[in-house]
């Protein structure tokens, strides 16, 4: 356990730094055991009820931190990880959505998420003979953000404060703060304005 220990933080380093994982490498044991927890984790949070005080203490188990007493949830959620997810407060998660977040997934404040929403952080190789290896890249999404349903988000993407994603859209790109974005790829096609009633 002490060893496996030590393999988190090496993993968390080597996700930051977005280095590539190659297969039979200890990266990739890493990623294994993960997997398997988060395996075990969700079967017990999407196979019969929990309260949303128990939602959030499976969900601070999944991703080895303490999650705000606001955040919300409803299953079933899915990850192949979930040991990089960072949730902020008063985040909701609608039921479906998948996160493959080695590379790092980070929800700021007050952000909402639509049914089935797809959020990846994980490439292949081009090159054939190297397919297998993994490159890791990490997704921000800022303060604030509304994520329609079925939206997919790949790897690299930071999503601004205040954003919204229309439903269906595939962000390949980084999506500017305060702006309505939808389409695939996703595109912006217009700018939010704060209306402060006197």
């Amino acid at each position: 356990m002490e060893n496996y220990q030590i393999n988190i933080c090496e993993f968390y380093e080597h996700m930051k730094e977005g280095r590539v994982v190659e297969p039979a490498s200890l990266m990739a044991y890493v990623f294994n055991r993960l997997a398997q927890e988060a395996i075990k984790i969700t079967t017990e949070l999407n196979n019969k009820y929990h309260t949303p005080e128990e939602i959030v203490e499976i969900f601070s188990e999944l991703t080895g931190k303490e999650i705000d007493k606001s955040f919300r949830l409803f299953p079933p959620f899915y990850t192949d990880c979930g040991k990089n997810i960072k949730i902020g407060k008063n985040v909701f998660i609608n039921s479906g959505c998948k996160f493959q977040d080695q590379g790092g997934i980070t929800i700021g404040d007050g952000c909402l998420i639509g049914h089935n929403v797809i959020i990846t952080t994980l490439n292949h190789v081009e090159e054939p003979s190297k397919r297998q290896s993994i490159l890791p890249k990490s997704v921000t999404i800022g303060k604030n953000v509304w994520i329609g349903a079925n939206v997919t988000i790949v790897p690299g993407v930071t999503i601004g404060d205040n954003a919204i994603i229309g439903a269906g859209s595939v962000v390949v790109r980084d999506i500017p703060a305060n702006t309505v974005a939808v389409g695939n790829p996703c595109k912006v096609k217009k700018h939010i304005k704060e209306t402060i009633n006197v």
